[in-house]
């Protein structure tokens, strides 16, 4: 999804024949210009770079302190478990 932008900014971007055939390729099938589908790719990459980036930040402070007492609280932890559990319980009983 396109952000909305007080500005655009272009550059320069040297493709291969290939890639750049691939591209024009899409565009008339999806009936979208080129930049349009190069826009949208973009956003896609850095998006997924963002989420990678948070997961890796998530599982580095999640490995650092783990165990301690900025750990998940126990109580919340059992609760969970139980919850996930409960319906493992109900099913059982039904069969």
């Amino acid at each position: 999804m396109p952000r909305a932008t007080t500005s655009v900014r272009n550059f320069h971007l040297p493709l291969s024949a290939d890639l750049h055939r691939e591209l024009r390729a899409e565009s008339q099938r999806t009936g979208k210009p080129t930049t349009v589908l190069v826009r949208e790719a973009v956003e896609a990459w850095l998006e997924a770079r963002r989420r990678a980036v948070r997961h890796a930040e998530i599982a580095a402070f999640a490995e650092r302190w783990a165990g301690t007492d900025v750990d998940l609280d126990r109580d919340l932890e059992r609760a969970s478990v139980e919850h996930l559990d409960g319906p493992m319980k109900r099913s059982r009983r039904r069969a």
